[in-house]
This record gives structure tokens, sequence and C-alpha cells, in this order.
């Protein structure tokens, strides 16, 4: 069974169509990213996978679970965050965690903190006030929130946005990591060579259609390509 089936998506605003009928699954495990321009209906798409955004028309299952019908069953078992995502500064690294932790079932507000911790993976930074982190650092505990929860499927959106090479690199091992224990991911990035890393296949969208999808390497392939990006320039017009 495919962690999401998405079938013949619509968004409309008014007379706006943000997404026109796009069709596409993820597999578990899988790192899917979804790639396009600024206003190409990535992040409307990611929002209403996330529950936070109502479809106009089509269907989105999530291991199962009917979208539209179920969403606080799909609430469960996701974790979204988004590329403006952030904490709350005057809390600790570890006060912001088990803040969050205490949202979810009381008896694995422990194990979920440590597991965050161990993700965020910031020394004894962590029991300083986020309010002195870097962009990086509060970046790190970000996803460290995000996944701690243990999600069946993780949605992000940007996940090294403005980050320097080694804070991007960390994140990048944290995903590649934790999609090899099953946790599926739903990814976008305007970073093609992250893209290219990270990603086991992707979807390019463009004015709210899916204009060509596969892995990577065959994407570079067919389009005689060095590189993802190149993909993109030949495919998005």
């Amino acid at each position: 069974m495919a962690t999401i089936e998405v079938k013949n998506l619509i968004k409309s605003y008014g007379e706006v169509k943000a997404v026109r009928g796009i069709n596409f699954s993820v597999n578990q495990g899988e790192i899917f990213g979804l790639i396009g321009p600024n206003g190409a209906g990535k992040t409307t798409t990611l929002r209403i996978i996330s529950t936070l955004l109502t479809l106009t028309d089509g269907s989105i299952s999530i291991m199962g679970f009917n979208l539209s019908k179920e969403p606080d069953e799909i609430r469960k078992i996701i974790s979204y965050l988004p590329e403006d995502a952030g904490a709350y500064k005057n809390l600790t690294g570890k006060r912001y965690l088990e803040f969050i932790a205490n949202f979810f079932d009381q008896k694995t507000v422990k194990s979920m903190v440590s597991k965050g911790i161990e993700i965020a993976d910031l020394g004894q930074r962590i029991n300083d006030k986020v309010d002195t982190y870097s962009k990086g650092m509060q970046r790190r505990l970000l996803v460290g929130r995000a996944l701690m929860t243990d999600p069946k499927l993780a949605i992000l959106d940007e996940p090294t946005s403005g980050l320097d090479v080694n804070n991007a690199q960390e994140i990048r091992n944290i995903i590649k990591n934790t999609a090899k224990n099953g946790t599926t991911f739903l990814i976008s990035s305007h970073n093609m060579l992250e893209v290219e890393y990270l990603c086991d296949r992707i979807a390019l969208i463009d004015n709210g259609l899916i204009v060509e999808e596969g892995k990577p390497q065959d994407l570079m392939k067919k389009y005689k390509a060095i590189n993802i990006e190149e993909v993109f320039t030949r495919v998005v017009k």
C-alpha cells in the first residue's frame, strides 16, 4: 500500500486554479520531492496533504485514510514542517520539545523528547533559550520536533532553506537515516542538488500541473542532462 495516493487533485481560489488535477503516489520509506518554481502549486499541495487546506476536488488517501473524511486520523500519523516555521523563543530547546510532546500520549513524552534531543544534536545548547540559537540550530530543533513523534509521513517544505553547508548536510543525513527506518518523506526544495541527492523520485509541477515525474537518474538520462537543475530548466519553461 502506498503511503500517499493523490488522484485528480484540484484546488481553486475563486476563478484561480492553484492546482489543476494532479496525480502522484508515494511509497512507504520513499523520499519524494515535489519540485517547481514559485507559484507552481507545490506548497498548496503540501498544505492540503497536511490537512491545513481543504481540496476543491479529487481525492487523497494517506496510509489508507481518506483525507476529506478522516483528517483527524491522518493528523495522528503525519508531521508537517513549513518553510517559515518557528519555535517559542523564550523557551529552551528542551522545554520547547517537552511543550510539543505534551500534546501527544503522556506515556511517551519522555521518550519522545529524548528522541527530539538526539535528532537535533545540539549538545548542551539544548538547555539554552531558542532566541540564542543560530538559524541552523533552530532548524535542527524544528526537524527534531517534526520527527520525534515517529510520523508515518513527514512533510518538509524547504527543509534546509537558508542554512550553511554543514547544517544543511546534517539535516539531509537525518532525513536519509529516518527514511531507512520506514518514515516516508514528501519534501519541496529549490535546491536542485539537494533534490538530486535526497530524493528517490521527484515530480516537477508547473502552473498547477505535474509536467514530469521519475527517478532523478532516469530523468537526467531522458533529457541528456548533467544534473536535475538542467532537467528543471528544460521541463519548466
